[in-house]
């Protein structure tokens, strides 16, 4: 799924409470050869990405302590985690359109299929790269 080559794989921080949520998302994305973190509630999540930002985030909404509504809203807060791609992962549809409105940069809906993850996941990170270039070039240019 990832380019074979010298580079690290992109890592993504996964953030949910359930153990068994994060296990299939971690056994789906490690084969497909991603850096995977795992943070068991927002709380983490945050510190988590604070202390060392990923290139994606996969966040549940509906966590104890910290849900991941405020996760993201703390995340876009700090200038370390504002550009650092969220996708919001959920069983609820209605949270569909709200997670995209507030601006998650996609969504994972629960139940969900492994081609589906994989999709979202390469595009979110294909963006972010796209994104991080451009900026990097119009910065030379300043």
């Amino acid at each position: 799924m990832t380019s074979s080559g010298s580079e690290n794989p992109p890592t993504i921080l996964i953030a949910d409470d359930y153990d068994d949520n994060r296990e299939l998302l971690r056994l789906l994305l490690v084969g497909a050869n991603y850096e995977v973190r795992e943070a068991r509630n927002g709380t983490e999540c945050l510190a988590m990405a604070l202390e060392r930002p990923p290139d994606l985030i996969l966040v549940d909404l509906s966590m104890p302590e910290m849900d991941g509504w405020r996760v993201f809203t703390e995340l876009r807060r700090n200038p370390q985690t504002e550009r650092v791609p969220c996708m919001a992962v959920t069983a609820s549809e209605i949270d569909r359109a709200r997670a995209l409105e507030v601006g998650f940069s996609g969504y994972l809906s629960k139940p969900f299929r492994s081609n589906e993850l994989y999709d979202i996941v390469a595009q979110l990170l294909a963006q972010a790269d796209h994104a991080s270039k451009a900026g990097s070039e119009s910065a030379k240019g300043a």
